[in-house]
Formats: structure tokens, sequence, C-alpha cells
């Protein structure tokens, strides 16, 4: 079974990378969940307001600056995916020290590159 990929910053503006990103992700077979603060859609993924228990996280790709990823620390513990990706501006040394002591993989990538070069 595919596990699926968490977008954390969703957004409905098609000019905000987080959208695009869904996109190509689902263009690409990928099962999205999303969160935002505001609710929304992006083709057939509801954007949750909430920090639900989701579970089958493989991957979280971020969209939210350093400043408010530490709402998210405990949350990303509590989910415990293979990996985060820091899509360029979400950068955050702290947070990824924090991962990779619990055995998660950060990676300082673009999740759009990712997929057009198919290394994601």
């Amino acid at each position: 079974m595919k596990k699926n990929t968490l977008v954390i910053g969703a957004s409905e503006n098609p000019d905000r990378y987080s959208h695009k990103a869904i996109k190509a992700l689902r263009n690409n077979g990928h099962p999205v969940v999303a969160i935002a603060p505001r609710a929304g859609k992006v083709e057939d993924v509801e954007f949750d307001t909430s920090k639900k228990p989701y579970s089958e996280i493989d991957t979280v790709t971020l969209y939210v600056g350093p400043r408010h990823q530490p709402d998210y620390y405990d949350y990303l513990f509590e989910l415990n995916p293979r990996r985060v990706i820091f899509n360029p501006g979400t950068e955050n040394q702290e947070l990824i020290q924090k991962l990779e002591h619990k055995g998660i993989e950060a990676e300082e990538a673009c999740t759009l590159v990712l997929l057009s070069i198919g290394a994601y």
C-alpha cells in the first residue's frame, strides 16, 4: 500500500508552490493529505485546519517558514514520517537536527524539482 504525503501549508492560490506541489503529486499518483491555517481544496485534496493524526505518512513537505514551524514540531514527531522535505525558504537547522535525532530524514529540496527529475 502506498503511503501518504502530507503537505503542511497548503494553499488554494494557484500561484503558490504548495498548490502546484499538490497538483504535481496527485498527477504522479501520490496520495496526498494537507493541512493549512484556512480551509480549502486543490483538486480532490481538502485541507484540514487541525493537526489530524494521519496514519501512513511517508513524507511531509513543508510550505511554512521557520517562524511557524515550532507549532508543528510535536506533530511531526508523532506522525513519525520517513522524511521531511524543506522546500526553499523553509530551511530550519534546529528542526532538521531534531528530526535527524529522531531518525527522520530531513531533505532540503524542492518537491516540484524532485518530482520533475524522478527523484521523489
